[in-house]
């Protein structure tokens, strides 16, 4: 079972890079964070014409996430569970069933945080608080459970190529950095750097001062394993190409791949 996460940065700009990557690269369960649509303006057809099911949260212009999945939907949650009144659309999760038992996966678009200085700093403290309560619980159920997605988190100097220029950053201040610890620390494995500690291992290059171009990335997008799903897990990978494609996202695929 293959199981990816991808921030495609609109899902209307960019249908036909995703598209193309779905036929190409067949993933089980694949999950998308900013896909800037509300639920009934999803362009679903496509998806389900290539055999996948599809569950979104959406938001008109901003945010939003997508699940996809060749397997049926036992369970679909919307929303992050603690703040009602948080209007984001960020989090969705799917419960897939399998031979050898349930998937869970939960696909998250984790606040960016900056200016600092804003009230955006601490909503996005705030939402990772609410996160790691939410992954405790699940985590209880002892079921092969991950938390995909665009962390907004730059866990070590080493996922930069330029840490100093990050210095100060929402992305890369020490409470974001903590926080992101505290939740891998409540038993999950973390799949990129469980097989792979070289520099240079990103998933993001921003689209100004030629930074694909000069490998300015950071590694932000993650896949987190509970200890069921790390007992399953096969292989795992970043599908960098697709960032040199005609009118790329900003961000890359991460992928896993799970024994069925």
């Amino acid at each position: 079972m293959k199981i990816a996460t991808w921030n495609i940065n609109g899902v209307k700009a960019r249908i036909d890079t995703v598209l193309d990557w779905l036929k190409s690269e067949s993933p089980d369960i694949a999950c998308f964070q900013e896909i800037k649509s509300v639920d009934e303006n999803f362009p679903r057809e496509p998806f389900e014409d290539l055999g996948y099911n599809v569950a979104t949260h959406g938001q008109k212009g901003f945010n939003g996430v997508a699940l996809l999945s060749k397997r049926p939907f036992d369970e679909v949650l919307t929303r992050l569970p603690g703040d009602e009144n948080d209007e984001q659309a960020r989090y969705i999760e799917g419960v897939m069933s399998t031979e050898s038992g349930v998937v869970r996966v939960g696909c998250l678009y984790l606040p960016n945080g900056n200016p600092v200085e804003s009230e955006k700093f601490p909503y996005k403290l705030a939402w990772m608080e609410r996160l790691h309560a939410h992954a405790r619980q699940r985590l209880d159920l002892e079921e092969a459970f991950l938390l995909v997605g665009d962390y907004n988190v730059i866990p070590d100097p080493i996922d930069a190529k330029s840490p100093e220029r990050w210095v100060g950053d929402a992305l890369f201040r020490p409470e974001s950095r903590r926080a992101f610890r505290a939740l891998a620390n409540l038993g999950f494995t973390e799949a990129v750097r469980s097989v792979n500690d070289d520099a240079g291992v990103f998933t993001f290059w921003d689209y100004q001062a030629g930074a694909w171009q000069k490998d300015e990335g950071i590694r932000i997008d993650h896949i987190l394993m509970s200890p069921q799903a790390a007992d399953r897990f096969e292989s795992c990978g970043i599908d960098r190409f697709v960032r040199g494609w005609e009118k790329p996202s900003d961000h890359v695929p991460v992928w896993v791949r799970l024994a069925a």
